[in-house]
């Protein structure tokens, strides 16, 4: 095809014009939200249901303002503009909430549910440091780093804790148990979370990038930590403990948006003004006014005197082993019977040979267990066909002998699964290791032949740890088709090491 003059002109000036537009376009555009990638042991919904939870338990056990307070909806807004900046199919359904604490920390849960101390609100220079804090925590919950850390605890020691609650366990403590799985804790000063320097550079990338696009200065957020870790003394803000400096700070941050088209930063406004001035006039208390308040009840009370009420959490999930739902139909033997070839699997502290028709099945929300079973043996009401593995330690750091945390276990058991004891305890060797072992019956999720409810038997062994805890295993089959699965069972037992 042949050009004339004029049309090689006309293409060269759309051609430059193209060029033009398309540096302007990536000048305007500025830093891009890196891909947050995707944690192994949960899904979105799960840290959803799970940071629901835990923001229902938080009003409970502190004083948090109500929606209607000025510092509320102060942070909230602030906060629905960071969130503007996240891209749709990254973002969580963030919430905003003030606690009455004099000390300065912040804290988001997973699946979005943020928490801003009252003392963060007036130890903030402007409106930009706050937004700062509230955009490293949001961060977090981006790249869900509470979430990939339970997928780290399980690579190095899965099965620690995730049933930890088992011995004395009321709702609030069980999901503790898996909130410590993920790095979460409760503490004197309130809710922390422990995240590691790499996740804290992290943070501070994210958090960057989500001030820079809301019209804010990326360095406000490490000026808010420096002039804290200036002040703190001997004893840091709680803020900084959790959040530990994962090494210059000031200038990585200097670094990232060194080349990020510049911008008229946003540093104050008459808002954060007026909140700030409002909030030094709010009644707030000490941590440790608070730890002793949580256990009287102090804050759920006074919480809903003052309006301050949590609605969003989901009802609590069913934790038994094997639920009470009516039964299902009886499977078929081929379906459920173990294969004579077996696999290895690693679990964290130990490992064990399974037939490989039996899948293994990791946990994934509170108080679930590591599960090794054919896939038709298991229904929504529970597991009918295989072994059930978690751990429990002994409730407050107590020392308790194999003896009685196994008898403690047992009416845990008996008190919360419906299960009953039919044996008494008897000696086991596991690995070289001397366990217990007793046998429970409950009701099976499976009818029997003739379509009726039956009897299903759980074997329970438990084995000591070296740190006090135990390992523990429940075999579970129908009563009647019990003796048929004891060959496997007792074959996996012989196969684990630790």
């Amino acid at each position: 095809m042949n050009f004339n003059q004029r049309s090689a002109k006309r293409l060269s000036f759309l051609l430059a014009l193209l060029l033009v537009v398309t540096q302007l376009s990536a000048v305007t555009g500025g830093p891009d939200f890196p891909a947050p990638g995707k944690p192994r042991s949960m899904s979105r919904d799960d840290q959803r249901q799970l940071g629901l939870q835990t923001a229902a338990q938080v009003y409970q056990q502190m004083p948090v303002l109500p929606d209607s307070s000025p510092e509320t909806q102060y942070v909230r807004k602030l906060g629905e503009k960071l969130e503007a900046t996240i891209p749709s199919q990254y973002s969580w359904p963030f919430e905003f909430h003030v606690i009455a604490q004099k000390e300065i920390n912040a804290f988001a849960l997973p699946g979005g549910p943020m928490f801003v101390n009252v003392g963060t609100i007036t130890a903030a220079g402007n409106e930009a440091e706050l937004a700062g804090v509230m955009a490293h925590e949001m961060a977090h919950v981006y790249m869900q780093h509470s979430a990939k850390q339970a997928d780290k605890a399980q690579t190095t020691g899965l099965l620690a804790g995730l049933a930890g609650a088992v011995l004395g366990a009321t709702l609030g403590q069980g999901m503790l148990g898996q909130l410590g799985q993920m790095g979460i804790g409760l503490t004197a000063q309130g809710y922390s979370l422990k995240y590691s320097r790499s996740d804290e550079s992290q943070a501070d990338e994210v958090g960057a990038i989500i001030l820079y696009k809301a019209g804010y200065n990326p360095q406000s957020m490490a000026d808010f930590f420096r002039t804290l870790a200036e002040q703190g003394g001997k004893v840091p803000p709680q803020i900084l403990s959790d959040h530990p400096n994962p090494g210059n700070r000031e200038q990585a941050i200097e670094q990232e948006i060194r080349n990020w088209p510049p911008k008229q930063y946003v540093a104050n406004s008459a808002a954060f003004q007026q909140t700030k001035q409002h909030a030094l006039a709010v009644k707030t208390y000490t941590g440790e006014e608070i730890a002793a308040g949580a256990k009287t009840g102090q804050w759920a009370a006074l919480n809903k005197q003052n309006g301050a009420v949590f609605t969003g959490a989901p009802a609590p999930v069913n934790t038994s082993a094997t639920a009470t739902a009516g039964p299902v139909a009886s499977a078929s033997s081929q379906s459920i019977l173990p294969s004579q070839r077996v696999v290895h699997t690693e679990l964290g502290p130990m490992s064990l040979a399974h037939p490989d028709n039996w899948q293994v099945t990791m946990p994934r929300q509170q108080r679930d267990f590591v599960t090794i079973a054919p896939p038709a043996g298991v229904t929504q009401a529970g597991v009918g066909y295989g072994v059930l593995i978690s751990s429990a330690a002994p409730p407050n750091g107590q020392r308790m002998g194999i003896d009685d945390i196994t008898k403690a276990l047992v009416a845990e058991m008996e008190q919360q699964n419906n299960l009953k004891p039919t044996s008494g305890m008897q000696t086991i060797s596991i690995s070289g290791i001397q366990g217990r072992s007793v046998a429970l019956q409950s009701t099976s999720p499976f009818a029997s032949a003739s379509g009726q409810q039956q009897a299903e038997r759980d074997w329970l062994v438990t084995v000591p740890q070296r740190d006090g805890s135990i390992i523990y295993f429940i075999f579970v089959a129908p009563q009647a088709e019990f003796d048929r699965f004891r060959p496997a069972f007792e074959s996996i037992l012989r196969s684990v090491q630790f």
